[in-house]
């Protein structure tokens, strides 16, 4: 779902479909269906959503371009656009949060091959008219045990990684950027852990995803803490919230009203995670609906109406 901004650039807004992984495209097809019963029920000409594959069915897609078709066509018949993926968490059964148990850090060339095979399908179900998405991913690797030679090896593997990111956009004239989420326990987490870690990447590609649950709840001064990140001269690459309906002081709002009021949006990509395990239509719809109220009292409103007076 596109969202016009007061500033008129355009804010991409999906649905995460839910945690729950599926092991196959049918399983995955079978999935969508969900969130094509909620683009009707909003009633909406297109609805975002941000999809998780395993790494095998990932594996499995970026080598296999009628598949990557299949999923295309199942797509756009549902109406749904996808400019976004998350690669976090790397175990195959796990949920949507990352962990620091059993997760393979960036310290392991698995963790670059996922991404890039993301990075591929993501290349191949962008809309015609959109120039770049976005891969969401964990905080390099759990902080304890982090040593200099961890960060050694971490850094070999991001440059390969920007490389291959450098690779598939000359092929493709479309780009991807990754964003690396800050999360409890891991080398990204504070804000000043956030921008030491990421100081040494390249910034056209490599970002932040920032969850702003854990940073309303983390961080001391989550709008201080954003504009300590964005003054260092790194990207927000995506923006991930899961917004309750019914409450009037979630320390979230702070945070969405940095990333997208009057100075910002400093985000294009805006992700509504779920909190049901397995939600219905009617849940995701009500969800969605309450997140567009909040923007909506930001200034922001769909692609294809005006911005309210404000």
């Amino acid at each position: 779902m596109r969202l016009r901004h007061p500033s008129g650039r355009i804010v991409h807004l999906s649905c995460e479909v839910a945690p729950r992984p599926a092991s196959n495209l049918p399983g995955l097809v079978a999935r969508l269906d969900t969130y094509g019963a909620v683009r009707a029920r909003l009633g909406v000409d297109q609805l975002g959503v941000n999809l998780w594959l395993p790494p095998a069915l990932a594996a499995a897609l970026a080598v296999e371009s009628r598949a990557r078709t299949r999923l295309r066509a199942e797509l756009d018949a549902r109406r749904l656009e996808v400019v976004t993926m998350s690669g976090a968490p790397f175990a195959e059964g796990g949920g949507e949060q990352p962990t620091t148990e059993n997760e393979p850090a960036w310290t392991e060339p698995a963790r670059r091959e996922y991404t890039l095979d993301l990075a591929r399908i993501l290349l191949d179900l962008l809309d015609a008219e959109a120039v770049r998405g976005a891969v969401s991913t964990i905080g390099f690797g759990p902080r304890a045990g982090w040593a200099e030679a961890s960060d050694k090896a971490s850094l070999g593997i991001l440059r390969r990684l920007t490389a291959g990111l450098a690779d598939l956009a000359w092929q493709n004239g479309r780009a991807v950027r990754v964003g690396f989420q800050p999360a409890p326990g891991f080398v990204l987490d504070t804000p000043e852990q956030t921008v030491a870690a990421l100081s040494r990447i390249d910034r056209d590609r490599l970002g932040v995803c920032l969850d702003l649950g854990h940073i309303a709840r983390n961080w001391t001064d989550p709008a201080a803490g954003i504009e300590s990140v964005t003054d260092a001269g790194i990207s927000i690459i995506e923006v991930r919230l899961t917004a309750v309906p019914g409450g009037t002081t979630e320390p979230w709002r702070t945070a969405l009203r940095q990333v997208f009021g009057a100075a910002g949006p400093l985000t294009e990509y805006l992700t509504l995670l779920s909190r049901y395990p397995d939600p219905t239509p009617e849940q995701i719809a009500a969800d969605v609906a309450y997140l567009l109220a909040e923007l909506a009292a930001l200034g922001l409103s769909p692609e294809n109406e005006p911005c309210p007076v404000r």
